[in-house]
Protein backbone atom coordinates (compact mmCIF):
# COMPACT_ATOMS: atom_id res chain seq x y z
CA UNK A 1 0.00 0.00 0.00
CA UNK A 2 1.39 3.48 -1.43
CA UNK A 3 0.86 4.98 2.45
CA UNK A 4 2.16 8.53 2.53
CA UNK A 5 0.71 9.68 6.11
CA UNK A 6 0.44 7.51 9.16
CA UNK A 7 -3.42 6.17 10.38
CA UNK A 8 -4.77 7.86 12.82
CA UNK A 9 -6.05 5.55 16.47
CA UNK A 10 -9.37 4.56 17.63
CA UNK A 11 -10.97 6.41 19.95
CA UNK A 12 -13.41 5.10 22.78
CA UNK A 13 -16.35 7.12 24.62
CA UNK A 14 -18.54 6.05 27.58
CA UNK A 15 -20.87 7.59 29.64
CA UNK A 16 -23.07 6.54 32.75
CA UNK A 17 -25.36 9.60 33.57
CA UNK A 18 -29.09 10.47 34.30
CA UNK A 19 -29.77 12.17 30.97
CA UNK A 20 -32.06 9.86 28.93
CA UNK A 21 -30.19 11.01 26.02
CA UNK A 22 -26.96 8.73 26.07
CA UNK A 23 -26.81 7.84 22.59
CA UNK A 24 -26.73 11.37 21.04
CA UNK A 25 -24.45 12.57 23.54
CA UNK A 26 -21.84 9.21 22.10
CA UNK A 27 -22.66 10.77 18.96
CA UNK A 28 -21.20 14.34 19.49
CA UNK A 29 -18.21 12.50 21.20
CA UNK A 30 -17.44 10.25 18.87
CA UNK A 31 -17.51 13.34 15.82
CA UNK A 32 -14.76 14.88 18.14
CA UNK A 33 -12.99 11.93 18.01
CA UNK A 34 -13.32 10.97 14.60
CA UNK A 35 -9.55 12.12 13.96
CA UNK A 36 -8.69 9.32 15.79
CA UNK A 37 -10.56 6.49 13.10
CA UNK A 38 -12.60 7.23 10.01
CA UNK A 39 -13.20 3.65 8.62
CA UNK A 40 -16.21 2.74 11.12
CA UNK A 41 -18.42 4.04 13.61
CA UNK A 42 -20.22 2.15 16.45
CA UNK A 43 -22.80 2.81 19.66
CA UNK A 44 -23.98 0.44 22.24
CA UNK A 45 -26.73 1.31 24.68
CA UNK A 46 -28.23 0.12 27.57
CA UNK A 47 -32.28 0.09 28.09
CA UNK A 48 -33.60 -1.38 31.05
CA UNK A 49 -31.71 -4.69 30.79
CA UNK A 50 -31.43 -4.91 27.08
CA UNK A 51 -27.95 -4.07 25.34
CA UNK A 52 -28.80 -2.70 22.33
CA UNK A 53 -26.76 -1.52 19.25
CA UNK A 54 -25.71 0.02 16.16
CA UNK A 55 -22.44 -0.09 14.07
CA UNK A 56 -20.94 0.33 10.57
CA UNK A 57 -18.37 1.25 8.50
CA UNK A 58 -18.25 4.54 7.69
CA UNK A 59 -17.78 8.19 8.83
CA UNK A 60 -20.01 8.58 12.64
CA UNK A 61 -21.86 11.08 10.81
CA UNK A 62 -22.29 8.27 7.69
CA UNK A 63 -23.20 5.50 10.26
CA UNK A 64 -25.35 7.53 12.63
CA UNK A 65 -28.85 9.08 10.42
CA UNK A 66 -31.76 10.42 13.35
CA UNK A 67 -33.21 7.78 12.27
CA UNK A 68 -30.48 5.60 13.17
CA UNK A 69 -30.20 7.36 16.46
CA UNK A 70 -34.07 6.93 17.14
CA UNK A 71 -33.72 3.63 17.79
CA UNK A 72 -31.43 4.01 20.29
CA UNK A 73 -33.54 6.21 22.86
CA UNK A 74 -34.23 6.31 26.57
CA UNK A 75 -30.55 5.52 27.67
CA UNK A 76 -28.23 6.52 30.47
CA UNK A 77 -25.52 4.64 30.06
CA UNK A 78 -23.69 3.92 26.49
CA UNK A 79 -20.06 3.03 25.11
CA UNK A 80 -19.22 3.94 21.88
CA UNK A 81 -16.22 4.31 19.44
CA UNK A 82 -14.43 4.94 16.08
CA UNK A 83 -12.14 2.44 14.41
CA UNK A 84 -8.80 2.48 12.26
CA UNK A 85 -8.06 -1.17 11.89
CA UNK A 86 -4.33 -1.79 13.25
CA UNK A 87 -5.80 -5.91 12.72
CA UNK A 88 -8.46 -6.84 10.67
CA UNK A 89 -9.95 -5.79 7.90
CA UNK A 90 -12.60 -2.80 7.94
CA UNK A 91 -15.93 -4.63 7.85
CA UNK A 92 -19.09 -4.12 9.91
CA UNK A 93 -18.13 -7.44 11.81
CA UNK A 94 -14.69 -5.64 12.41
CA UNK A 95 -16.45 -2.45 13.97
CA UNK A 96 -16.97 -1.97 17.21
CA UNK A 97 -18.23 -1.82 20.37
CA UNK A 98 -17.61 -5.34 19.94
CA UNK A 99 -20.97 -7.13 21.61
CA UNK A 100 -20.16 -10.19 23.01
CA UNK A 101 -23.27 -12.60 24.77
CA UNK A 102 -22.67 -15.30 27.12
CA UNK A 103 -24.88 -17.27 29.88
CA UNK A 104 -24.75 -14.49 32.76
CA UNK A 105 -25.17 -11.88 29.88
CA UNK A 106 -23.95 -9.27 27.53
CA UNK A 107 -20.91 -6.98 26.82
CA UNK A 108 -20.09 -3.98 24.86
CA UNK A 109 -16.46 -3.47 24.84
CA UNK A 110 -14.71 -0.51 22.74
CA UNK A 111 -10.70 -0.61 22.76
CA UNK A 112 -8.01 1.23 21.41
CA UNK A 113 -4.55 -0.13 21.16
CA UNK A 114 -3.23 -3.39 20.27
CA UNK A 115 -2.82 -6.96 21.62
CA UNK A 116 0.78 -8.52 20.68
CA UNK A 117 -0.31 -12.24 22.21
CA UNK A 118 -3.89 -11.91 20.88
CA UNK A 119 -3.14 -15.12 18.56
CA UNK A 120 -2.19 -17.14 21.63
CA UNK A 121 -5.30 -15.81 23.48
CA UNK A 122 -7.62 -17.15 20.14
CA UNK A 123 -6.47 -20.07 19.89
CA UNK A 124 -7.03 -20.72 23.96
CA UNK A 125 -10.21 -19.97 23.47
CA UNK A 126 -11.35 -21.93 20.65
CA UNK A 127 -10.46 -24.50 22.45
CA UNK A 128 -12.40 -23.96 24.79
CA UNK A 129 -15.21 -23.53 22.16
CA UNK A 130 -15.20 -19.96 21.11
CA UNK A 131 -16.69 -18.90 18.17
CA UNK A 132 -15.12 -15.69 16.49
CA UNK A 133 -17.18 -13.56 13.66
CA UNK A 134 -14.72 -10.63 13.53
CA UNK A 135 -11.00 -10.91 13.03
CA UNK A 136 -9.70 -8.25 15.03
CA UNK A 137 -7.68 -8.18 18.80
CA UNK A 138 -10.43 -6.50 20.03
CA UNK A 139 -12.65 -9.22 19.44
CA UNK A 140 -9.83 -11.27 21.36
CA UNK A 141 -10.69 -9.29 24.29
CA UNK A 142 -14.10 -9.09 24.68
CA UNK A 143 -14.30 -12.74 24.20
CA UNK A 144 -12.10 -13.26 27.12
CA UNK A 145 -13.94 -11.27 29.14
CA UNK A 146 -16.91 -13.14 28.72
CA UNK A 147 -14.94 -16.38 29.16
CA UNK A 148 -13.73 -15.35 32.60
CA UNK A 149 -17.12 -14.10 33.81
CA UNK A 150 -18.41 -17.45 32.69
CA UNK A 151 -16.02 -19.36 35.05
CA UNK A 152 -18.23 -17.36 37.96
CA UNK A 153 -16.48 -13.82 38.45
CA UNK A 154 -18.20 -10.65 38.69
CA UNK A 155 -17.96 -8.43 35.18
CA UNK A 156 -15.19 -6.42 36.89
CA UNK A 157 -13.23 -9.02 38.20
CA UNK A 158 -13.66 -11.25 34.77
CA UNK A 159 -12.29 -7.49 33.00
CA UNK A 160 -8.95 -7.63 35.98
CA UNK A 161 -8.41 -11.78 35.29
CA UNK A 162 -8.76 -10.87 31.03
CA UNK A 163 -6.78 -8.02 31.52
CA UNK A 164 -3.69 -9.56 33.21
CA UNK A 165 -3.77 -12.14 30.50
CA UNK A 166 -3.17 -9.35 27.71
CA UNK A 167 0.33 -8.11 26.40
CA UNK A 168 0.30 -4.50 24.58
CA UNK A 169 -1.55 -1.52 24.59
CA UNK A 170 -5.08 -1.49 25.62
CA UNK A 171 -7.60 1.17 26.45
CA UNK A 172 -10.49 -0.44 27.33
CA UNK A 173 -14.40 0.62 27.90
CA UNK A 174 -16.78 -2.43 28.72
CA UNK A 175 -20.63 -1.86 29.21
CA UNK A 176 -22.12 -4.71 31.02
CA UNK A 177 -26.15 -5.65 30.63
CA UNK A 178 -26.33 -5.22 34.71
CA UNK A 179 -25.43 -1.77 34.68
CA UNK A 180 -21.68 -1.43 35.08
CA UNK A 181 -19.81 1.12 33.03
CA UNK A 182 -15.82 -0.21 33.68
CA UNK A 183 -12.52 2.02 31.92
CA UNK A 184 -9.08 0.16 32.04
CA UNK A 185 -5.95 1.05 30.97
CA UNK A 186 -2.92 -0.85 30.17
CA UNK A 187 -0.08 -1.05 32.65
CA UNK A 188 2.30 0.57 30.04
CA UNK A 189 -0.06 3.38 29.71
CA UNK A 190 0.69 3.40 25.33
CA UNK A 191 -2.66 5.28 25.18
CA UNK A 192 -4.13 8.15 26.88
CA UNK A 193 -7.68 7.21 28.51
CA UNK A 194 -9.30 10.05 30.94
CA UNK A 195 -12.16 10.49 32.99
CA UNK A 196 -14.58 13.33 33.28
CA UNK A 197 -17.88 14.17 35.38
CA UNK A 198 -21.00 16.38 34.97
CA UNK A 199 -23.99 16.88 37.59
CA UNK A 200 -25.53 13.63 36.19
CA UNK A 201 -22.25 11.40 36.21
CA UNK A 202 -19.20 10.17 34.64
CA UNK A 203 -17.41 9.49 31.16
CA UNK A 204 -14.45 8.25 30.14
CA UNK A 205 -12.98 9.15 26.20
CA UNK A 206 -9.82 8.97 24.72
CA UNK A 207 -8.94 12.74 24.24
CA UNK A 208 -10.29 15.20 26.82
CA UNK A 209 -11.67 17.09 23.74
CA UNK A 210 -14.55 14.79 23.63
CA UNK A 211 -15.57 15.76 27.08
CA UNK A 212 -16.06 18.84 26.11
CA UNK A 213 -18.37 18.19 23.43
CA UNK A 214 -20.35 15.67 25.89
CA UNK A 215 -20.60 18.16 28.26
CA UNK A 216 -18.41 17.00 31.31
CA UNK A 217 -15.66 18.47 33.14
CA UNK A 218 -12.15 16.77 32.62
CA UNK A 219 -11.66 14.96 35.65
CA UNK A 220 -8.18 13.40 35.48
CA UNK A 221 -6.36 10.99 33.21
CA UNK A 222 -7.03 7.25 33.99
CA UNK A 223 -3.74 5.90 35.46
CA UNK A 224 -1.31 2.88 33.83
CA UNK A 225 -3.07 -0.06 35.07
CA UNK A 226 -6.14 1.38 36.65
CA UNK A 227 -9.70 -0.02 36.43
CA UNK A 228 -12.22 2.69 37.67
CA UNK A 229 -16.16 1.52 37.46
CA UNK A 230 -19.04 3.26 37.46
CA UNK A 231 -21.36 1.40 39.65
CA UNK A 232 -25.75 0.65 39.14
CA UNK A 233 -26.11 3.23 41.56
CA UNK A 234 -23.93 6.17 39.77
CA UNK A 235 -21.01 5.70 42.33
CA UNK A 236 -17.31 5.78 41.19
CA UNK A 237 -15.07 3.52 42.39
CA UNK A 238 -11.19 3.18 41.27
CA UNK A 239 -8.78 -0.10 41.54
CA UNK A 240 -5.22 -0.50 40.67
CA UNK A 241 -5.53 -4.02 38.79
CA UNK A 242 -2.00 -3.92 36.64
CA UNK A 243 1.38 -2.99 37.86
CA UNK A 244 4.83 -4.34 37.67
CA UNK A 245 6.08 -3.17 34.31
CA UNK A 246 7.75 -0.18 32.68
CA UNK A 247 5.37 2.77 31.56
CA UNK A 248 5.79 4.41 28.33
CA UNK A 249 2.97 6.97 26.78
CA UNK A 250 3.12 6.84 22.70
CA UNK A 251 4.78 10.13 22.57
CA UNK A 252 3.75 10.04 18.54
CA UNK A 253 0.17 11.23 20.25
CA UNK A 254 1.39 14.77 20.95
CA UNK A 255 3.07 15.12 17.47
CA UNK A 256 -0.02 14.02 15.27
CA UNK A 257 -2.77 11.87 17.23
CA UNK A 258 -4.14 13.61 19.49
CA UNK A 259 -6.41 16.65 18.59
CA UNK A 260 -4.63 19.82 19.43
CA UNK A 261 -7.08 20.88 22.25
CA UNK A 262 -7.16 17.53 24.19
CA UNK A 263 -4.89 17.51 26.82
CA UNK A 264 -3.36 14.17 28.19
CA UNK A 265 -1.39 12.79 30.96
CA UNK A 266 -1.05 16.60 32.20
CA UNK A 267 -0.45 17.72 29.10
CA UNK A 268 -1.53 19.89 26.47
CA UNK A 269 -1.35 19.12 23.08
CA UNK A 270 -1.11 22.24 21.69
CA UNK A 271 2.05 23.19 24.20
CA UNK A 272 3.79 20.31 23.05
CA UNK A 273 3.78 20.95 19.54
CA UNK A 274 4.37 24.72 19.98
CA UNK A 275 7.48 23.83 22.18
CA UNK A 276 8.68 21.21 19.50
CA UNK A 277 9.10 24.49 17.00
CA UNK A 278 11.01 26.11 19.31
CA UNK A 279 13.05 23.26 19.85
CA UNK A 280 13.34 22.68 15.43
CA UNK A 281 14.38 26.29 15.63
CA UNK A 282 17.10 25.98 18.00
CA UNK A 283 18.68 22.51 16.43
CA UNK A 284 18.09 23.57 12.94
CA UNK A 285 17.42 27.34 12.39
CA UNK A 286 17.50 28.74 8.28
CA UNK A 287 18.43 31.77 6.51
CA UNK A 288 14.70 32.67 5.70
CA UNK A 289 11.75 34.95 5.37
CA UNK A 290 8.75 33.71 6.35
CA UNK A 291 7.42 30.15 8.52
CA UNK A 292 4.15 28.32 7.43
CA UNK A 293 2.88 24.86 8.75
CA UNK A 294 1.40 21.91 6.84
CA UNK A 295 -2.26 21.56 7.78
CA UNK A 296 -3.36 20.18 10.41
CA UNK A 297 -0.47 18.58 12.76
CA UNK A 298 2.01 20.99 11.56
CA UNK A 299 0.56 24.29 12.05
CA UNK A 300 1.20 24.24 16.19
CA UNK A 301 5.25 23.18 15.46
CA UNK A 302 5.30 26.38 13.18
CA UNK A 303 4.22 28.71 15.21
CA UNK A 304 6.44 27.58 18.00
CA UNK A 305 9.38 27.80 15.48
CA UNK A 306 8.18 31.05 13.98
CA UNK A 307 8.28 32.96 18.12
CA UNK A 308 11.90 31.18 18.46
CA UNK A 309 13.33 32.25 15.45
CA UNK A 310 11.90 36.18 15.34
CA UNK A 311 10.63 34.75 11.49
CA UNK A 312 6.93 35.75 10.76
CA UNK A 313 4.35 32.93 10.40
CA UNK A 314 2.44 33.46 7.85
CA UNK A 315 -0.37 31.21 6.65
CA UNK A 316 1.02 29.00 3.43
CA UNK A 317 -1.50 26.73 2.07
CA UNK A 318 -5.15 27.00 1.61
CA UNK A 319 -6.89 23.77 3.21
CA UNK A 320 -9.79 21.94 0.98
CA UNK A 321 -12.41 20.51 3.38
CA UNK A 322 -14.55 18.86 1.21
CA UNK A 323 -12.95 16.27 -0.17
CA UNK A 324 -14.04 12.92 1.43
CA UNK A 325 -11.98 10.22 2.50
CA UNK A 326 -13.44 8.23 -1.13
CA UNK A 327 -12.82 10.70 -3.53
CA UNK A 328 -11.91 8.81 -6.52
CA UNK A 329 -8.90 9.86 -8.82
CA UNK A 330 -9.71 8.45 -12.58
CA UNK A 331 -5.96 8.90 -13.95
CA UNK A 332 -2.66 9.06 -12.97
CA UNK A 333 -2.25 12.66 -13.56
CA UNK A 334 -5.16 13.49 -11.34
CA UNK A 335 -3.47 11.35 -8.38
CA UNK A 336 -0.33 13.02 -8.76
CA UNK A 337 -2.62 16.26 -8.07
CA UNK A 338 -4.24 15.12 -5.40
CA UNK A 339 -2.24 16.77 -2.52
CA UNK A 340 -2.74 20.45 -4.54
CA UNK A 341 -6.77 19.46 -4.18
CA UNK A 342 -6.18 19.32 -0.60
CA UNK A 343 -3.47 22.18 -0.03
CA UNK A 344 -3.29 24.60 -2.27
CA UNK A 345 -0.58 27.40 -1.77
CA UNK A 346 -1.48 30.98 -0.66
CA UNK A 347 0.62 32.50 -3.32
CA UNK A 348 -0.01 35.63 -2.28
CA UNK A 349 2.37 34.69 1.08
CA UNK A 350 5.17 32.82 -0.51
CA UNK A 351 5.98 34.76 -3.80
CA UNK A 352 9.49 35.19 -3.80
CA UNK A 353 10.07 34.65 -0.09
CA UNK A 354 12.66 31.85 1.26
CA UNK A 355 9.96 29.41 3.44
CA UNK A 356 10.73 27.45 6.53
CA UNK A 357 8.10 24.56 6.11
CA UNK A 358 7.42 22.68 9.18
CA UNK A 359 5.72 19.04 9.38
CA UNK A 360 4.82 16.94 11.48
CA UNK A 361 6.49 13.72 10.17
CA UNK A 362 8.17 12.26 6.52
CA UNK A 363 6.61 8.60 5.84
CA UNK A 364 7.96 8.04 2.46
CA UNK A 365 9.00 11.52 0.92
CA UNK A 366 6.40 11.22 -1.94
CA UNK A 367 3.96 13.90 -0.52
CA UNK A 368 6.68 16.34 1.26
CA UNK A 369 8.30 16.08 -2.30
CA UNK A 370 4.80 17.20 -4.37
CA UNK A 371 3.98 20.03 -1.55
CA UNK A 372 7.57 21.74 -2.06
CA UNK A 373 7.19 21.24 -5.63
CA UNK A 374 3.30 23.33 -5.23
CA UNK A 375 5.55 26.12 -2.87
CA UNK A 376 7.78 26.45 -5.55
CA UNK A 377 5.24 26.31 -8.54
CA UNK A 378 3.68 29.31 -6.79
CA UNK A 379 6.70 31.57 -6.52
CA UNK A 380 8.79 30.59 -3.43
CA UNK A 381 12.24 30.89 -3.79
CA UNK A 382 13.21 28.52 -1.22
CA UNK A 383 11.80 25.94 1.11
CA UNK A 384 13.85 24.53 4.54
CA UNK A 385 11.86 21.70 5.69
CA UNK A 386 11.67 20.66 8.85
CA UNK A 387 10.18 17.73 10.80
CA UNK A 388 8.69 17.55 14.32
CA UNK A 389 9.25 14.38 14.66
CA UNK A 390 12.77 11.60 15.09
CA UNK A 391 13.13 9.69 11.76
CA UNK A 392 11.22 6.66 12.28
CA UNK A 393 13.18 3.63 11.65
CA UNK A 394 10.64 0.52 13.22
CA UNK A 395 7.16 -0.67 13.28
CA UNK A 396 5.04 0.04 16.31
CA UNK A 397 3.27 -3.32 17.85
CA UNK A 398 1.19 -0.97 20.33
CA UNK A 399 -1.60 0.29 17.95
CA UNK A 400 0.08 3.09 15.51
CA UNK A 401 0.17 2.23 11.67
CA UNK A 402 3.40 2.46 11.08
CA UNK A 403 4.82 0.57 7.39
CA UNK A 404 7.36 -2.41 7.58
CA UNK A 405 10.63 -0.96 8.51
CA UNK A 406 12.24 -1.32 4.22
CA UNK A 407 9.49 0.74 3.41
CA UNK A 408 10.37 3.57 6.19
CA UNK A 409 12.29 6.56 3.98
CA UNK A 410 14.80 7.15 6.99
CA UNK A 411 15.86 3.13 6.11
CA UNK A 412 16.65 3.48 3.05
CA UNK A 413 18.48 7.09 2.66
CA UNK A 414 20.70 9.28 4.52
CA UNK A 415 20.08 12.54 5.53
CA UNK A 416 21.42 14.29 2.09
CA UNK A 417 19.76 12.20 -0.04
CA UNK A 418 16.70 12.21 1.48
CA UNK A 419 16.53 16.42 1.12
CA UNK A 420 17.91 15.75 -2.67
CA UNK A 421 14.53 13.66 -3.39
CA UNK A 422 12.07 15.80 -1.75
CA UNK A 423 13.27 18.92 -3.23
CA UNK A 424 14.35 21.11 -0.19
CA UNK A 425 17.51 23.54 0.20
CA UNK A 426 17.49 21.61 3.60
CA UNK A 427 16.13 19.49 6.16
CA UNK A 428 15.74 19.33 9.54
CA UNK A 429 14.20 16.20 12.17
CA UNK A 430 13.64 16.84 15.66
CA UNK A 431 15.91 15.08 17.65
CA UNK A 432 14.62 12.68 20.47
CA UNK A 433 16.50 14.75 23.08
CA UNK A 434 14.75 17.78 21.64
CA UNK A 435 11.39 15.91 21.53
CA UNK A 436 10.95 14.74 24.70
CA UNK A 437 12.14 18.48 26.78
CA UNK A 438 9.34 19.71 24.19
CA UNK A 439 7.03 17.07 25.56
CA UNK A 440 8.71 17.36 29.23
CA UNK A 441 4.95 18.17 31.07
CA UNK A 442 3.53 14.56 30.29
CA UNK A 443 2.70 12.67 33.64
CA UNK A 444 4.32 9.60 32.10
CA UNK A 445 7.92 8.52 30.59
CA UNK A 446 7.48 7.85 26.55
CA UNK A 447 7.58 4.74 24.33
CA UNK A 448 9.77 6.44 21.51
CA UNK A 449 10.17 2.30 20.30
CA UNK A 450 9.39 3.31 16.54
CA UNK A 451 12.19 5.81 16.96
CA UNK A 452 14.70 3.96 18.56
CA UNK A 453 13.50 0.39 18.98
CA UNK A 454 13.13 0.61 22.60
CA UNK A 455 9.77 -0.56 23.53
CA UNK A 456 8.17 -0.78 27.16
CA UNK A 457 7.09 -3.84 26.56
CA UNK A 458 8.17 -6.83 24.69
CA UNK A 459 6.51 -6.86 21.17
CA UNK A 460 6.73 -10.44 20.40
CA UNK A 461 6.23 -11.68 17.28
CA UNK A 462 2.61 -10.27 16.36
CA UNK A 463 2.31 -8.91 12.90
CA UNK A 464 -0.51 -7.06 11.55
CA UNK A 465 -2.81 -8.80 9.10
CA UNK A 466 -1.72 -11.81 11.12
CA UNK A 467 -4.67 -12.25 12.82
CA UNK A 468 -7.19 -11.79 9.47
CA UNK A 469 -5.10 -14.43 7.52
CA UNK A 470 -5.44 -16.74 10.18
CA UNK A 471 -9.77 -16.18 9.53
CA UNK A 472 -9.50 -16.21 5.76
Amino acid sequence: MDREKWREECGVFGLAGQSAEAAGITYNALLSLQHRGQEGAGIAVLRGSSLLYHKDVGLVSEVFTPQVLEHLPGAKIAVGHVRYSTTGGNSRDNTQPIITEYLRGRIATAHNGNIVNADDIRRKLREAGCDFAATNDSEVISSLIAYEALQGLEIEDAVIAAARQLKGAFSLIVLSSRGKLIALRDGAGFRPLCVGQNEGGYAFASESCALDSAGFAFLRDVQPGEMLVVEPDGSLTSRMVLGGQKRGMCIFEYVYFARTDSVMDSLGVYEARYRMGEVLAEEYPAEADIVCGVPDSGLEAAMGYAEKSGLPYVSGFVKNRYIGRSFIFPSQAQRDAAVRLKLNPLRANVKGKRVVLVDDSIVRGTTSAKIIRSLKAAGAREVHLRISSPPFRHTCHFGTDIDSEENLIANQMGLEEIRRLIGAESLGYISIEGLKRACAGCALPFCTGCFTGDYPVDSGTHTKGQLERENV
